[in-house]
């Protein structure tokens, strides 16, 4: 088959960057986007071209925030500051709200240790759990990490880390079958999960 016209192309090769994007799909999106407005074609392209300079992480948590601002789970003076959820990644912190039964903050580490590999957590963020901690005011310190080798090699090394800060540290109990990602469980498995969290 005769390729598509080189800017069309490109377009695909773009969508196809996207995860679980294969190249049919890449192409019924690029087909789809082709029957956009020239106005509706030019704000997408905005949009993502603001993206870097729009959203930012949140200084506190490390969770998706407007640059220069907190988050808005932050920025909620009726969150309880005592208890602090420690996630892998920021979409694991939806999963958990989609729950409304956490009425905590929450640390995004950005990864977990695989020790195979040699990948560890980054300095910065583990020095910025360490001042959360150093404050007093965090009293509960909540392992929400996934359920696969990996998320329980993290949550140990992150207790032993901790074990002796006078933090109570806790994980997600029941209702998370091994292996699995906590972003993708259903907000009862995952409201089950926290509500019986059990002392590290």
């Amino acid at each position: 088959m005769d390729k598509y016209p080189e800017s069309f192309e490109r377009l695909i090769e773009v969508l196809k960057s996207f995860p679980g994007v294969g190249r049919r799909s890449a192409e019924r999106m690029a087909f789809a986007m082709l029957k956009w407005t020239p106005e509706k074609t030019a704000e997408a392209g905005r949009t993502i071209s603001e993206l870097h300079s729009n959203v930012a992480s949140c200084a506190d948590c490390g969770n998706l925030c407007e640059k220069g601002n907190l988050c808005a789970i932050c920025s909620d003076t009726h969150r309880d500051r005592s208890v602090l959820c420690v996630v892998e990644d920021i979409p694991q912190i939806h999963s958990i709200e989609k729950c409304r039964t956490y009425r905590g903050l929450y640390h995004v580490l950005h990864g977990k240790i695989i020790p195979l590999d040699g990948k560890d957590i980054g300095g910065e963020t583990l020095d910025k759990l360490r001042r959360r901690i150093g404050s007093g005011e965090v009293k509960e310190l909540v392992m929400a990490l996934s359920m696969d080798v990996e998320g329980q090699a993290t949550a140990i090394y992150l207790s032993d880390l901790f074990k002796d800060s006078g933090v109570r540290i806790t994980r997600i109990a029941r209702g998370l079958p091994a292996g699995s990602d906590i972003s993708f469980a259903d907000p009862a498995t995952i409201s089950a999960a926290m509500s019986g969290r059990t002392q590290m």
